[in-house]
């Protein structure tokens, strides 16, 4: 049953990896008409952070589909980190486009290219604004079910979307209105500066998941009230957690009754595993068990009781 849910996810991931190329391809495809009937650098801007989108929506498709592999001998953890690497690499692209519409946006300043055909941008912007709600709406639906790291990182480049259509479509009614062209180029320019900072959350996300961050803590705080209420647990220390790719990775020292066998303290700890996995479906959880009491070198005391929880 379990291996059959975790299938399902998988097939999930694959079908919003694949929808998000051929969104972004449409898109492209009819913001490059609107690009060039109007001239418009916003327009143009769009069409770069689409662009960028195809890009790495291929690489979500390609990190989706080498993460799903299941665990060998070689990979015990399985290959989740994949998901992790390709928004590292959607990062730094979405950055690059960011920089490069900036750099447009400041050459125009010296260099102004007259607007046409305005009404046709807002048109096609306002296409692209609803395709791209529907298809974030379906991403944000799968990343929830899925936890895939690759998913939400794409789904972040076409909340950006979101917002530079909108942007774009209220520069253009502006530009149309009252003729007021620099507002195109400023419009860009707060574009490009988004887009960078969208990149470096993207980053800063896949960064820490790769150097094994510990996830936050709502999470820890639903595993140490889970144990809390686990019968027979007597304490627990030097809860580890980590992301390995939409999978949760928990390792944590319980402590009970010196007294019982190992047959008890194994059914209890069967007890303790079988609640975490039912709030996190497929987690790995690695446990220790201590005779409660004992006095020993812990990892909560090595980090100066920071980690006391």
């Amino acid at each position: 049953m379990r291996k059959k849910v975790n299938e399902n996810k998988d097939n999930l991931k694959k079908v919003a990896a694949t929808a998000s190329i051929v969104v972004s391809t449409l898109l492209c495809i009819i913001k490059t008409f609107a690009s060039v009937y109007t001239g418009s650098l916003a327009v143009l801007s769009s069409l770069i952070d689409s662009l960028s989108d195809v890009f790495a929506s291929s690489i979500s498709y390609i990190a989706v589909k080498f993460s799903t592999k299941p665990a060998n001998c070689s990979h015990r953890y399985g290959y989740g980190r994949a998901e992790s690497l390709s928004a590292l690499v959607q990062a730094a692209f979405v950055a690059g486009s960011g920089l490069f519409v900036l750099y447009d946006g400041i050459t125009r300043l010296f260099n102004p290219t007259p607007l046409h055909q305005t009404t046709f941008g807002i048109m096609v912007m306002v296409v692209s604004l609803g395709i791209t709600i529907v298809l974030i709406s379906f991403q944000k639906y799968v990343a929830k079910v899925t936890n895939s790291v690759a998913i939400s990182a794409d789904s972040a480049h076409y909340v950006v979307d979101i917002l530079t259509n909108s942007s774009i479509i209220l520069s253009l009614v502006i530009i149309e209105i009252f003729n007021i062209n620099w507002f195109d180029i400023l419009t860009a320019a707060l574009i490009s500066i988004y887009l960078i900072y969208n990149a470096y959350k993207i980053a800063a996300d896949a960064i820490g998941a790769l150097t094994d961050k510990e996830l936050n803590d709502e999470i820890r705080n639903k595993i140490i009230g889970i144990i809390k209420q686990c019968e027979g647990v007597k304490g627990f220390h030097d809860l580890r957690s980590r992301d390995l790719g939409g999978v949760y990775l928990f390792e944590i020292h319980l402590e009970f009754d010196g007294n019982l066998n190992l047959f008890q303290t194994h059914e209890l700890t069967e007890n303790v595993e079988n609640k975490i996995k039912a709030e996190f479906d497929n987690a790995q959880i690695i446990i220790h068990q201590d005779p409660f009491g004992i006095k020993e070198s812990r990892l909560d005391d090595v980090l100066d009781g920071n980690c006391k929880l």
